[in-house]
Order: structure tokens, then C-alpha cells, then sequence
């Protein structure tokens, strides 16, 4: 019986590949039969994503995308040459910073856009490049339900999530032209280490109403792995310009 997610033959980038959902992502395309290139800053966390792929034939890329950021396209003619050209990719990387207004600066604002929205727009301009793509192609964007509510103390980020949003309905738009489909999951609190940040930074009453939000509890790394990988795949060949919405019903509790 054929499995409209099969990845075998596909090459996929993944950005924030060192851990958390990057990482979860990067493990379940590999069992689905592509080949990856991982992309973080840390080589030493990227050797261990790729000692825990399936297959072979996977390439790690130590980069900054929150630097040098209007250099990403050359960069990415660069990679591909190596590598050979990408039927997907996958914008995992991404920081959450409490940064309530009375001390958001333009510099922190910038900081925080540049590595969520910036860098996002440069891969999707550099995926689209001749030689880079081997249309049909696929793209997700790593968004969060942060974009879809209001949170307190978390404009900021808020804000870069639900820019990521407006970018995918609109490429959506201007990519199916050249092949290429675009869409978004937004997660609900999953069990990461930016989520255990997140939890240090809030008073306990408040991250523990947090997580009762959740009425099917807090989500696991694989949960979203698995929505990315159905987007990214032929299983979603008919759908671009969307946002899957992974939450654990956060949003149907209305919180």
C-alpha cells in the first residue's frame, strides 16, 4: 500500500535542527526515507541529530540565520551545490523572549524579528532559486498559537509569529506558480527546552494555568513532527497558504 508521506528520495533542510522541534522533525523525516541537511548553530548539537537519523546520506551546516541574514540565498546556491538541489524545507529555528513593553528596545525588537520572521523570509527567497529547488517543492514555517492570541509580556514574539502567518498565506499566492507550496504549524505549548525557558520565567501559578489550558495536556515534539512531515509530504499535495493549528485544544478552551 503506498504512504502518500513517503520522503524516499526527497532532501529536506531543517533550520533549528539541534534540538527541540528542529530535532524531532529532522528524526521523523529521516524514518520516512529522506535525506537531510541540518542547520543550526552548534556543530556538536547537529553531529548529535545526525547520529540519531535513520538512512544516511545526511549533512550538517553550522550557520547563524539570525546573522548575515541578506547573505542566505548566496549561501544557500553554496550549500546546495554540495549537497544537491532541496524538495523541501523546514524554518524550525526561533527564540521567545519576555519582553514586556516598558523594556522593548528597537535593538532587542530587531534581534528577536531577525532570527523568527527575517531569516524566514531570506530561505523561502533563497529555496525558490534554479539549482536550489527540485520543484515540486514544500516549505513549513515553525509558527505558534502565540500568533493567533494575545500574551502578556510576549508582544514581541506574538507579533514575529503572526507575521510568519501573513508571509505563508501571501507566498502561498506567489510561490504556486513555480511549484512550490507553503504553509505553517502552530504549535501549542509542547515539552521542549525553550518551553522548560518559558516555564522559568513565568510565575508557577501562571505557567500551571498555562498548561491546564491544554485539555489534551502539554504536546510532545513528535506531535508536531508529525504535522510538519504530513504538510511537507505529497499527503498534503492540495493544500498551501494554511496553518495547522497542533495545540492539544488550546484554543477550543477559549483561553
Amino acid at each position: 500500500m503506498m504512504n502518500p508521506m513517503d520522503m524516499t528520495g526527497r532532501r529536506v533542510m531543517v533550520s533549528g535542527a539541534s534540538s527541540g522541534l528542529g530535532r524531532a522533525t529532522a528524526i521523523q523525516l529521516s524514518q520516512l526515507g529522506a535525506q537531510l541537511v541540518l542547520v543550526a548553530r552548534n556543530h556538536d548539537r547537529l553531529e548529535e541529530t545526525r547520529s540519531l537519523l535513520a538512512g544516511d546520506g545526511h549533512h550538517i551546516i553550522e550557520r547563524d540565520l539570525g546573522t548575515e541574514i541578506d547573505a542566505i540565498p548566496k549561501w544557500m546556491k553554496q550549500v546546495t551545490e554540495t549537497t544537491g538541489p532541496l524538495h523541501g524545507l523546514v524554518h524550525s529555528a526561533g527564540v521567545v523572549s519576555m519582553l514586556p513593553l516598558r523594556v522593548l528596545s528597537l535593538a532587542k525588537l530587531n534581534e528577536l524579528m531577525d532570527i523568527n520572521f527575517n531569516s524566514a523570509v531570506l530561505l523561502t527567497k533563497g529555496f525558490r532559486q534554479r539549482g536550489v529547488v527540485a520543484a515540486p517543492g514544500s516549505i513549513v514555517m515553525l509558527s505558534s498559537i502565540a500568533g493567533l492570541i494575545g500574551q502578556r509580556g510576549l508582544s514581541a514574539y506574538c507579533a514575529s509569529k503572526g507575521a510568519l502567518m501573513a508571509l505563508t498565506r501571501s507566498l502561498a499566492l506567489e510561490l504556486a506558480e513555480e511549484k512550490i507550496r507553503i504553509n505553517c504549524v502552530a504549535p501549542g505549548l509542547v515539552e521542549t527546552e525553550m518551553a522548560s525557558k518559558h516555564e522559568g520565567e513565568l510565575p508557577d501559578e501562571k505557567f500551571a494555568q498555562l498548561e491546564q489550558g491544554h485539555p489534551l495536556g502539554l504536546g510532545k515534539p513528535e506531535d508536531v513532527a508529525n504535522a510538519v512531515s504530513f504538510l511537507l509530504a505529497d499527503s498534503a499535495r492540495w493544500i498551501t497558504g494554511s496553518t495547522l493549528v497542533v495545540d492539544g485544544g488550546y484554543l477550543a478552551n477559549g483561553v
